[in-house]
């Protein structure tokens, strides 16, 4: 069956949707204008996505997954324990209903393994060929767990941390887009980030930012942090970990690892004193990758390789890859 709009019952189908699609999956789902939170709390973080990810299945992970993930890392970003999500849909008639439950089966695993809950949500219909197949739209919500902390807290001598790998959800993207063929395949790295940074929380780490590497990379992160903080940053190559198949695939594209996107990575700045305990607590995959320089008075990162040589990680031109996520 199709999602249809035009010439139909529009309450029928949105009862059908409702009650057979999302209700069924999600529970019981709020019929009220919004919803009514208890969550006590002296702070409280907030953030709102859409997503537009073409296309929407891919190594790795799908749309639905990454509207999950996308929303709880945000909120991880800020210090915040993701408690609460809205959900609203913006269907292309003639979007297969089987293609909608399979998205909607991963937002519900993606969200028990976050421990949130969909809170409220709404759908819209809109003619063929004006919506792709199907947008997502979220709002988090949750308290604040450690300091709020941001590029202003980033301070001179600060070492610099680094997940994971770079590369892999960016790769994925083109790779399916293109029909481009990897052995092994390029998996998206597609991930919930509150498990990672709870795990700083509880071994009692001063943070002074955080931020994960969507749009821009390693690359675009660090150079709008290097800005806005108005501090060098300075890293070695060798620290740095890109997996052989998507430095292969790189090489072979002619593209920078250091620009693509990830949905599963973050960097984050703390004083040396805590380095070892966030290498402990994200062990085995995080790596030191470099340190806070100087003031400066203009976005200035600089890598250096084994041999020595110092180059500026430039800040990426426009947008490498449109519709990641």
């Amino acid at each position: 069956e199709l999602i249809h709009s035009g010439e139909v019952d529009v309450y029928e189908l949105m009862n059908d949707l409702i009650g057979k699609m999302f209700s069924t999956t999600f529970g019981k789902v709020n019929h009220h204008d919004g919803a009514l939170l208890e969550i006590p709390s002296d702070k409280l973080a907030m953030t709102t996505d859409s997503f537009v990810v073409n296309p929407l299945f891919f190594p790795g992970g799908n749309i639905g997954k990454l509207a999950v993930y996308g929303t709880v890392n945000d909120l991880a970003m800020c210090g915040a324990q993701p408690k609460s999500l809205s959900l609203s849909f913006i269907l292309e008639e003639g979007l297969p209903m089987d293609t909608l439950w399979r998205i909607c089966q991963d937002i519900k695993l993606a969200a028990d393994e976050c421990q949130v809950n969909i809170v409220t949500g709404d759908t819209k219909v809109v003619e063929r060929g004006k919506g792709d197949g199907i947008y997502i739209n979220t709002t988090g919500i949750g308290p604040l767990i450690s300091k709020f902390t941001g590029p202003e807290t980033i301070t001179e001598g600060d070492a610099i941390i680094l997940s994971g790998d770079l590369g892999r959800h960016g790769m994925a993207i083109m790779a399916q887009r293109e029909g481009l063929a990897f052995e092994p395949q390029i998996e998206s790295d597609c991930t919930n980030l509150w498990a990672e940074v709870k795990k700083l929380t509880q071994a009692g780490v001063n943070i002074h930012c955080m931020r994960d590497l969507t749009r821009g990379g390693l690359a675009g992160c660090l150079n709008e942090l290097s800005a806005q903080a108005s501090h060098k940053i300075h890293l070695k190559s060798d620290a740095i970990t890109i997996s052989e198949p998507v430095s292969s695939a790189c090489e072979l594209l002619g593209l920078d690892p250091y620009t693509l996107a990830c949905e599963g990575r973050f960097v984050l700045f703390v004083s040396n004193e805590y380095k070892d305990p966030v290498l402990q607590a994200l062990a085995p995959t995080a790596t030191c990758i470099g340190n806070v320089g100087k003031t400066c008075k203009q976005a200035t990162v600089i890598i250096t390789n084994e041999l020595g040589v110092e180059r500026f990680m430039e800040q990426p031109l426009g947008e490498l890859l449109p519709r990641i996520c």
